[in-house]
């Protein structure tokens, strides 16, 4: 059995799961992969590892929402991202990445995720709508 936590003491907290017996099995960051193993040959469970990082468009700003739709908050971050990009026209590309396609999962290694141009926005907790739209401001103003 596996499951995820957060390193931090906040939300979902790793160190829940360590008290109902769940051992680390990875780490990445804040996230933690733990797992409780009911058979001896059961294989160590192991995060998926970012692969490629979105690339640049010259002339334009790329905000890239990476979305599979499991996740209530990144859901949210994803509305606000693409009403946020709408709103400079076309000095701005949104490109979404549907992870829920587990080909597309593996070639990117990322499930869940917000890029403005190469630079990943940290989504938890989610940003508000006008902080990701300062944060595109903010590069649209360096094309000029």
């Amino acid at each position: 059995m596996v499951a995820w936590g957060l390193w931090i003491p906040v939300w979902m907290k790793a160190s829940w799961f360590k008290r109902q017996g769940y051992k680390k099995a990875d780490r990445d960051g804040l996230r933690v992969l733990l797992w409780k193993p009911f058979s001896e040959d059961a294989l160590t469970p192991r995060w998926i590892r970012q692969k490629k990082t979105p690339e640049l468009i010259p002339g334009s700003v790329t905000v890239t929402a990476f979305i599979n739709g499991w996740c209530p908050a990144q859901n949210l971050v994803y509305e606000r991202a693409k009403r946020a990009a709408a709103s400079f026209t076309d000095k701005v590309l949104f490109r979404e990445i549907d992870t829920f396609d587990r080909q597309v999962l593996l070639e990117w290694g990322i499930a869940d995720a917000l890029f403005i141009d190469m630079k990943q926005v940290s989504t938890g907790p989610p940003p508000s709508y006008e902080k990701i739209r300062r944060l595109i401001a903010k590069r649209v103003r360096r094309l000029r």
